[in-house]
């Protein structure tokens, strides 16, 4: 049955969609969700563009789609490399990471009441708010669209692929991920191009996915989409990986994919892209979100994709609530470790706990960083922010805690702005956050969190202080020697968008 999602901005909960401080006034009673001191968007950080002769869009707005030319001086550059992955056949992968999936528009509004819960009237009340559509200066970038623009910022070559419409919505991603200097590869393949089929559905099931976040007075959250109110993907007439799909999994170092990737693409696509990802040498990164419990109770395709995603991801993100919804033990370490055993090829299994901190849980060891004390004025996109920099920390080898404080920097940076998008953490924040913001270290939770028969080899501290070093199995690692390492490589990325190895 199609839901809309209740919670209040008080809460961690990481799946909120972006927020925007503007007011706007139609026939139907809303207005844009503002605020009495808005924060400017951050302009992004200057960065060499990627040269590719032609964005990867359906044919109504190109004639092909297009992957980035592999001859380009930046695409060599790359090759030639010692930083990356390389596949089975000895060949550098040239991009950090793809996004599979969840490109939609955020379109976020200050509402009377949230929506009824019946489900025909809750399709009523979108058809209204959808037949008055803003002004696009209140719309913003959403789903996916966060992760490959924070791993941008912080100097990683990203690329989405998914599918957006010819329609006004779907140029306005296109124009968003250009400016952000990230490309993306569309999933119709050639016969869907060329086809007539394409152009008897493009008003309905071939336009840009739109998000519909409604805030009320109480400042609680609910979400509208066409995907709420359909057995099937929204995308479902997509069944096939093309060439072009393929080209962009085999050439990047991480596919993303997430939970909301089932809104929009079967199962069986899901599964065939995780299939090929791992055929070619591709890491895969997973975050079930909140779709993972309703997926572990969906149909018996879709309980099937999430067991290969949890058992052959090479990283799983979860919450911690996540990761007891999915096996039934409280205590996230435990839990982790869980996933971990139940694992093919997983590595890491990493555990976000808000203001407490985050946790990676590999088969030897655990790493543990309480959160940086900052200002939270939204905490919407944070979980995209935190998943961009574990994906920097992946692919360059760091260790463990530096991969998580790097982590929950970036995502503390974001929480820091309003909304996701464009207006996620740039990289200068993220190193003011880093020289300046103290940890939020809570002794006690951390203690009893650790006591409770924790099995393992060693587990790694990230701490303000150190005091006498290691303590048994514990190894206190101070937070000041960690920001020293990071630093230089994250200021040497703006220019190049690239870090040293």
């Amino acid at each position: 049955m199609p839901m809309i999602h209740h919670l209040t901005t008080t809460t961690t909960t990481l799946f909120i969609k972006s927020s925007l401080p503007f007011a706007y006034h139609a026939p139907f009673q809303y207005e844009y969700h503002n605020q009495q001191n808005p924060r400017p968007r951050p302009r992004p950080r200057p960065r060499r563009r990627r040269s590719i002769s032609q964005w990867s869009i359906p044919r109504c707005c190109k004639k092909e789609q297009v992957y980035p030319n592999p001859q380009t001086p930046r695409a060599r550059a790359k090759r030639s490399s010692n930083v990356g992955i390389i596949t089975a056949t000895g060949k550098s992968k040239e991009i950090d990471v793809a996004t599979l999936g969840n490109l939609c528009v955020d379109i976020v509004l200050n509402v009377p009441e949230l929506p009824p819960n019946d489900p025909a009237l809750r399709k009523l009340y979108m058809d209204r708010l959808s037949a008055s559509p803003p002004d696009k200066q209140y719309w913003e970038a959403g789903g996916n669209c966060n992760m490959a623009i924070a791993a941008g910022r912080v100097g990683l070559d990203c690329i989405t692929i998914g599918h957006v419409g010819n329609d006004i919505y779907g140029r306005f991603l296109l124009d968003v991920l250009r400016n952000e200097g990230i490309s993306m590869v569309g999933m119709m393949t050639p016969t869907q191009l060329h086809s007539d089929h394409h152009h008897h559905h493009v008003a309905s099931s071939y336009q840009t996915l739109l998000c519909w976040v409604l805030v009320d007075p109480l400042q609680r959250h609910g979400f509208c989409s066409r995907a709420d109110f359909s057995d099937q993907p929204a995308f479902s007439w997509l069944t096939t990986l093309s060439n072009q799909v393929k080209m962009a999994i085999q050439n990047s170092k991480i596919l993303f994919c997430n939970g909301y990737g089932f809104d929009e693409l079967s199962p069986h696509l899901l599964t065939s892209a995780l299939q090929y990802a791992v055929e070619v040498g591709t890491c895969v990164f997973f975050d079930p979100g909140p779709r993972g419990n309703t997926l572990s109770n969906g149909t018996p395709q879709q309980q099937t994709a999430l067991s290969h995603f949890l058992t052959m991801s090479d990283v799983l993100l979860l919450t911690s609530d996540e990761a007891q919804a999915l096996t039934g033990i409280k205590n996230p370490i435990l839990a982790g470790q869980e996933l971990l055993k139940k694992g093919v090829r997983t590595k890491w299994v990493i555990v976000k706990m808000g203001s407490r901190g985050s946790i990676i849980i590999s088969m030897s060891s655990i790493s543990c960083a309480p959160a940086f004390k900052v200002n939270v004025i939204d905490t919407v996109g944070c979980g995209d922010s935190f998943v961009a920099a574990i994906a920097f920390g992946f692919i360059h080898n760091m260790p463990m805690v530096s991969s998580l404080a790097l982590a929950n920097a970036v995502g503390a940076a974001t929480a820091m702005g309003c909304g996701a998008g464009r207006n996620v953490a740039t990289l200068q924040r993220v190193i003011e956050l880093m020289k300046t913001a103290e940890l939020n270290e809570d002794e006690e939770f951390w203690n009893e969190l650790l006591a409770e028969n924790v099995d393992t080899e060693e587990i790694t501290f990230l701490s303000k202080f150190v005091v006498n070093g290691n303590n048994h199995q514990l190894n206190r690692i101070a937070l000041q020697k960690v920001v020293s390492e990071l630093l230089p490589k994250l200021e040497s990325s703006p220019v190049e968008g690239k870090v040293p190895s």
